[in-house]
């Protein structure tokens, strides 16, 4: 038996919409969004180079949330990277991490980790 006319699920989505929420931390003072948003600029690759946006990718700031817009291939999993990336350059990814928001899929929210439950069990 053939499968002829099946369709394939490609890991990359064309014309995305993705929003890195920062609203925890910018509001604690301890990361700016602006730095990240010039970060994002600068890494994002389109078409194999850097710093080279065009008019495919576009980013954008709202208070304490970034918005990136992809024309062409994006993948979520690549803004993801790019953030924990940022986060690590910074000296906060051990106290921060980058979750998918339960709401919306199209959504990254910058949480804490929680350490008061990891307290709670050292010391039983």
């Amino acid at each position: 038996m053939s499968r002829s006319g099946a369709a394939t699920k490609g890991g990359k989505k064309k014309g995305a919409s993705f929003v890195v929420d920062c609203t925890k931390p910018v509001d604690d003072k301890i990361m700016d969004i602006a730095s990240l948003e010039k970060f994002l600029q600068e890494r994002i690759k389109v078409g194999g180079k850097t710093g080279n946006l065009g008019e495919s990718v576009t980013i954008s700031r709202e208070k304490s949330k970034i918005t990136v817009t992809s024309d062409s291939n994006f993948s979520k999993r690549y803004l993801k990277y790019l953030t924990k990336k940022y986060l690590k350059k910074h000296n906060v990814r051990d106290w921060l991490r980058v979750i998918s928001s339960n709401k919306d899929r199209n959504v990254y929210e910058l949480r804490y980790f929680n350490i008061a439950e990891n307290e709670g069990e050292e010391e039983d």
